[in-house]
């Protein structure tokens, strides 16, 4: 296999204009309160994660994983791929409801997680203002189900189009819920504890220092982007109001982050990417 090749997605993609965006970082967060709703998706993560003590840890972690299936050659895409299903294996939960176990890679839990994260993405980065035509939102998920295929789903299986993503979700909401450990994450996910270079001014006694204030209000956007139905189970009205406030933040802090230079924005492998599709194109 050419370890010099552009990866399951490329320049060209759809995929990579929407992963472009560094405003993708309310999207994951999006993705995690809306994954919590799912009484066994949330089961299979609180009973095999230590998500609680190495909160920062785990969202590095998943933050690579995503890098390279982005933007890593192809053969470091399904390397990181097999290395997440031998993973992902092994590990067993205890349905809280009927007490049945079942496998953390049991596919319609999988196709949850897939589906919530991508549509979090597109979704996230079209209401922040990023133009994207309806055709190129399909083409997104169509290019997402090789993502899918690499932790262990048929691609046929996975919503490809926008219509497909709404279907499902009205096909899933009947086994969502507001659980205890949904409320406990949503609580965590509002309030991590901070790093400890960033939680200098928690521990000179400015408990809610810039750090703090910056996050909750990251937080605070990432919940308003739900969709209604989402909200409603977390105890939210759900009100117009509150995605215009939403879509207002989401918008003003991608042109906040715009300013930022592109070198801190982005990552070592979305850089390396680059710099391969120059050497390909340039050959």
């Amino acid at each position: 296999m050419d370890t010099e090749d552009l990866g399951l997605f490329g320049p060209g993609s759809v995929t990579w204009k929407v992963h472009e965006e560094p405003i993708l970082i309310v999207a994951g967060l999006r993705s995690l309160y809306l994954q919590a709703l799912h009484p066994r998706a949330m089961a299979g993560v609180a009973q095999n994660s230590n998500y609680r003590s190495d909160a920062w840890g785990r969202l590095v972690r998943t933050a690579n994983y995503v890098a390279t299936t982005i933007y890593g050659t192809t053969a470091d895409a399904e390397a990181a791929g097999r290395r997440l299903r031998t993973l992902h294996a092994r590990m067993r939960a205890t349905d809280p409801f009927t007490g049945e176990e079942f496998r953390v890679d049991d596919p319609d839990l999988l196709r949850w997680v897939h589906v919530t994260e991508v549509e979090s993405f597109v979704s996230t980065a079209r209401r922040a203002g990023l133009a994207l035509s309806d055709d190129e939102v399909d083409g997104y998920y169509a290019e997402q189900r090789r993502s899918a295929a690499l932790v262990g789903l048929d691609p046929t299986d996975v919503p490809g189009t926008a219509a497909e993503v709404a279907a499902y979700y009205r096909d899933v909401r009947p086994q969502l819920r507001m659980t205890r450990e949904a409320a406990e994450t949503a609580l965590f996910l509002t309030a991590p504890p901070i790093p400890w270079k960033l939680s200098l001014p928690v521990r000179l006694g400015l408990t809610l220092g810039p750090p703090r204030w910056a996050y909750l209000g990251v937080a605070g956007t990432a919940l308003g982007l739900l969709p209604a139905w989402a909200l409603r189970l977390y105890g939210g009205l759900g009100l117009p109001t509150t995605a215009m406030s939403a879509d207002l933040g989401v918008r003003a802090l991608r042109l906040a982050l715009a300013a930022v230079p592109r070198r801190y924005r982005e990552g070592p492998l979305q850089q390396a990417a680059k710099e391969r599709a120059a050497r390909l194109t340039a050959a």
